[in-house]
C-alpha cells in the first residue's frame, strides 16, 4: 500500500446488506467466474475468437468469455481507463467528497454515470457490485494485494468476477506503472494511437525532461514527502511508491527517514516533533483523508516548519492517476516547484 497513514484509517468489519441469502441470489444471477482461468499466452491483453484475457502484475492470467463491458475499477483506476476512453460501470474508493464534489482520485472521470459501491477504505458493498453483473474487477496493487478491496470481503468480492490488478509499488516506476495501465486500456478496446493519447505522452515525455533539468539547474534542494493528521505528521520514504522512485531517477533529492514502519512506508512522528527533518520543500499528501493547507494552519508546528514560512509546500498526488495526460501535470508542477525553491539551510 502506498506510504499513507493506513494505520490512521477507521477499519469497519464488513456487513453485506440483506444477509448472506440475499447476497446468494445474486451471485447465482450473474454468474460468478474464477479470475485466473489463463490460457498463458497472451502477455498484454487480447481478444480471439470473442474471448478476452490479460496477464497482469500479479501474475495471472485473467480470462473473460467475451470482451469486457460491465467493468468495476477502484477509483483511480477507473479514472486513468476513463483518460483513455474506457468506460466503467462501478468505482469503490474515493469518489465524491462530503459536499458531492468529485475526489482528486477520481480525476475528469464524470462519477455521476458511476455506481460507488464503497467512497473510504474498506467500504465495498458487495450485493450492488453482484447486481451490477461485472465481466471485470480491476485494480492497483502497491504490495501484492488488490488495492481498497477489503480484507474481511476479499473472497467473496472476488469469487463473482475475473480480476486484474496493476502493480504500482515496490520495484515498479512511475513509467512502467503507465505503460501498463496503458496495455491494460489497450486490451479493453483503447485506441492508443489517437491523437489524445499521443499527445498525452509526448506531454509526459516533454515533463519528464522538465524535471530532470530542474534538478540539474537547482541542485541540492532537499524534498519531504508528508502527510498531515489529527496527531501525526507522515514523513513517507522515497523508495516504495512509483512516482517517488521515477522523481528520484530525475535528479529529486528526497529525504529518507530513518525510522519507518514495520510495513517500510512512512515513519510517524508526534506533531511536536514534526521539524525533526530539514527539508527545503514539503510535498504534501493532496488525498481527502489527509489535512491540506489550510487545516494545517491549527497545528503550531506546522506552521513553524522552514518551507511552510518559506511558501514551499507542494502538493502531491500521492495516488496518482496513471494516465499520460494526468500524470505529465504532476511532473510539470514539480519541475516548476524544484526549480523555484530556494534552500533554506
Amino acid at each position: 500500500m502506498p506510504k499513507s497513514r493506513t494505520s490512521s484509517f477507521t477499519r469497519r468489519g464488513f456487513v453485506a446488506a440483506g444477509g448472506a441469502l440475499g447476497l446468494v441470489a445474486v451471485l447465482a444471477a450473474c454468474g460468478g467466474t474464477d479470475s485466473a482461468k489463463g490460457d498463458g499466452g497472451k502477455d498484454n491483453g487480447a481478444a480471439t475468437s470473442g474471448s478476452w484475457t490479460f496477464k497482469d502484475d500479479l501474475g495471472k492470467d485473467v480470462t473473460v468469455k467475451s470482451q469486457p463491458k460491465n467493468i468495476v475499477a477502484f477509483t483511480g483506476t477507473a479514472a486513468a481507463l476513463y483518460d483513455y476512453g474506457i468506460p466503467v460501470k462501478g468505482v469503490f474508493g474515493p469518489t465524491k467528497t462530503a459536499d458531492g464534489k468529485a475526489d482528486v482520485q477520481a480525476g475528469s472521470m464524470d462519477i455521476s454515470k458511476v455506481e460507488i459501491l464503497g467512497n473510504v477504505y474498506d467500504q465495498f458493498n458487495v450485493e450492488k457490485y453482484a447486481a451490477l453483473q461485472p465481466d471485470l474487477l480491476v485494480t492497483n496493487s502497491w504490495d501484492g494485494t488488490y488495492w481498497y478491496v477489503p480484507e474481511a470481503s476479499k473472497d467473496k468480492i472476488l469469487s463473482i468476477a475475473p480480476h486484474a490488478a496493476i502493480k504500482v509499488g515496490g520495484d515498479v516506476t512511475l513509467d512502467k506503472a503507465l505503460e501498463r495501465t496503458a496495455d491494460l486500456a489497450k486490451s479493453l478496446g483503447a485506441d492508443l494511437n489517437s491523437k489524445k493519447t499521443v499527445d498525452s505522452k509526448a506531454r509526459f515525455e516533454a515533463a519528464t525532461a522538465k524535471l530532470r533539468e530542474a534538478t540539474k539547474a537547482n541542485p541540492g534542494v532537499k524534498v519531504l514527502v508528508g502527510s498531515g493528521a489529527d496527531a501525526m505528521f507522515y514523513a513517507s520514504t522515497p523508495d516504495t511508491a512509483a512516482d517517488l522512485k521515477y522523481f528520484k531517477q530525475l535528479g529529486v533529492e528526497f529525504i529518507t527517514p530513518d525510522k519507518l514502519d514495520e510495513a517500510g512506508f512512512f515513519e510517524a512522528l508526534s506533531w511536536e516533533n514534526a521539524g525533526k527533518y530539514k527539508a527545503d520543500v514539503i510535498f504534501l499528501d493532496n488525498r481527502t483523508s489527509a489535512l491540506q493547507p489550510e487545516q494545517l494552519k491549527a497545528k503550531p508546528t506546522w506552521n513553524e516548519l522552514p518551507a511552510v514560512k518559506a511558501g514551499q509546500v507542494v502538493s502531491r498526488v500521492t495516488e496518482p492517476i496513471f494516465s499520460y495526460d494526468q500524470c505529465a501535470k504532476i511532473l510539470e508542477d514539480l519541475a516548476k516547484s524544484i526549480q523555484n525553491a530556494k534552500k533554506l539551510g
